[in-house]
């Protein structure tokens, strides 16, 4: 006998493209956080998150933000608007899109944004963590106008490497080559052991795709934390602002 559906649950859906494989690898640690939660109470296919996922080949015009505001505005007030007709909660797999957020809720959607700038700040303050490095494209780690992250010096001391154009390229070539490109892996070692905080946010979607292990330093990938928010809101009665 099948078992017998679950109370209805939120919808929760996730904006990707910058790149695509950040909504794959989101979407995973989705459905690993949603099993978490649940733990023993997990039975199978019914008991998974319903999620609507949108993957908009523009949005990859993030990483030169400054230059390319309006297109990708654009495309991410279209993407944004379409897809919360749809879910009652969304995430956007990328961290310096969710620059956007406050425009994003100057619109008035039926759907929550759930800002990874946000659930980052969160674990920090709920961890005591007063001192974090911080990783991600030039436009993150610059902490000005085009940062989602530009408010997080007021929670904790921040550190970004010397170098924000080394990391900057790391993070095209993982796009172009992937993140087990032997050379990746090395520049990306040589910036960790450069860094003198001993926990380092991962403030970019591809890093976590990296192969890396730093004994000394501690990373936490904001998609994990992302991944988590979702799942619980996932959990939650529907908000009414998603449609079948």
């Amino acid at each position: 006998m099948s078992p017998a559906p679950r109370s209805p649950r939120s919808r929760i859906g996730i904006i990707t493209g910058s790149g695509p494989e950040a909504g794959v690898d989101l979407w995973n640690k989705v459905l690993r956080a949603n099993r978490q939660l649940l733990g023993d109470a997990y039975r199978g296919d019914l008991d998974a998150p319903e999620v609507v996922i949108f993957s908009v080949p523009t949005l990859g015009l993030s990483m030169e933000l400054a230059t390319h505001d309006a297109e990708v505005w654009a495309a991410m007030k279209r993407t944004a608007t379409a897809l919360a007709a749809h879910v009652d909660h969304y995430g956007i797999a990328c961290n310096t899109l969710n620059h956007y957020a406050e425009a994003l809720a100057d619109l008035g959607l039926p759907a929550q944004l759930v800002s990874m700038a946000d659930v980052a700040r969160d674990h920090l303050v709920e961890h005591k963590l007063s001192r974090v490095a911080l990783l991600g494209a030039r436009p993150v780690m610059d902490l000005g106008p085009w940062s989602a992250y530009r408010d997080l010096p007021r929670t904790a001391q921040v550190e970004v490497p010397t170098d924000l154009e080394a990391l900057h390229q790391i993070i095209y070539d993982v796009k172009h080559r992937g993140g087990d490109a032997p050379d990746v892996v090395e520049r990306f070692a040589r910036l960790l052991d450069s860094l003198q905080a001993d926990t380092a946010l991962l403030a970019c979607t591809e890093l976590p795709l990296i192969p890396c292990h730093n004994e000394r330093l501690r990373t936490i990938d904001v998609t994990d934390l992302l991944a988590m928010a979702l799942a619980r809101r996932s959990l939650t009665p529907p908000t009414g602002g998603g449609q079948p």
